[in-house]
């Protein structure tokens, strides 16, 4: 039996959709009836994940590894406390950077699509998450709820300097690598827990060595999971670095590129 996690946008979807292709559901369900178990991996949070959910997995892994939901009993739960979230908030108050609060059923924003140039699968995420995909509200009708995960926009990337000396010694900052010029966006991600950490935690719950998992990304916030699992794999609409660090590349998204990676691996038929 494998472990098999899968992350959601630019992997088991085109970035900021919410219909997998019938390809990757066929693969997935296969895998499933030959033994193995199937989890998403995602640094979405739970209200985000749900509908791609609804098409049958084993377990959910959100907010790259804040929230754990294993059949019908969640596992781990571990949003920032409220003195965390301030200092991320204090330190992160610039104006050449825009924040989107990640709690478990709602996202707050305080940046427009007009900040994006959509121009690559990550920035092409965030415009349609900001515009068509999700239910996101102004920070200003923010009220305390949980707060799991922290992503942002820099359009000056100097300007994270100072808050990556302030926070680094409880966030990690996951960058990613797609974006040109002096524009970066990414993730403070607490470093009590990781996608890799949460393969760890999955592989604990079942009693099943990490050895015996497979994992599937496309972008830096991937890198842990891709280097924790005993097969890593990175889409070929994925990250430039990543793919340098997967063990394995599959063919891009919108070319059935899951699909042909289970078939390859031998998690569904041929």
């Amino acid at each position: 039996m494998k472990l098999i996690f899968l992350d959601i946008d630019g992997t088991l979807t085109v970035p900021g959709e919410n219909v997998p292709p019938q390809s990757a559901l066929d693969a997935i369900r296969a895998a499933r009836d030959n033994g193995h178990k199937v989890f998403l991996c995602t640094g979405r949070s739970w209200t985000m994940t749900e509908s791609v959910a609804a098409y049958g997995f084993d377990g959910v892994i959100c907010s790259a590894g804040g929230y754990i939901v294993l059949g019908a009993e969640t596992v781990y739960d571990h949003p920032m406390d409220a003195a965390e979230l301030r200092r991320v908030l204090d330190t992160m108050r610039d104006p050449d950077i825009f924040c989107l609060l990640e709690t478990k059923s709602m996202t707050f924003a305080d940046v427009g699509a007009e900040k994006f140039d959509a121009s690559n699968s990550e920035a092409l995420r965030w415009q349609k998450l900001l515009t068509e995909s999700f239910d996101v509200s102004p920070l200003r009708d923010y009220r305390g709820e949980p707060v799991y995960k922290v992503s942002f926009l820099c359009t000056r990337r100097a300007a994270l300097e100072r808050p990556r000396q302030i926070l680094q010694d409880r966030f990690e900052f996951c960058l990613q690598d797609f974006l040109s010029g002096d524009t970066v966006n990414g993730e403070l991600i607490n470093r009590d827990f990781s996608k890799g950490a949460a393969i760890r935690r999955v592989c604990t719950y079942f009693g099943a060595p990490v050895a015996e998992t497979i994992a599937f990304g496309d972008s830096m916030n991937d890198l842990d999971m891709i280097e924790t699992a005993g097969v890593g794999v990175c889409m070929g609409n994925g990250s430039p670095e990543l793919k340098r660090r997967a063990d394995r590349i599959a063919p891009p998204v919108e070319r059935d590129g899951l699909a042909a990676a289970f078939r390859e691996l031998g998690l569904a038929p041929a």
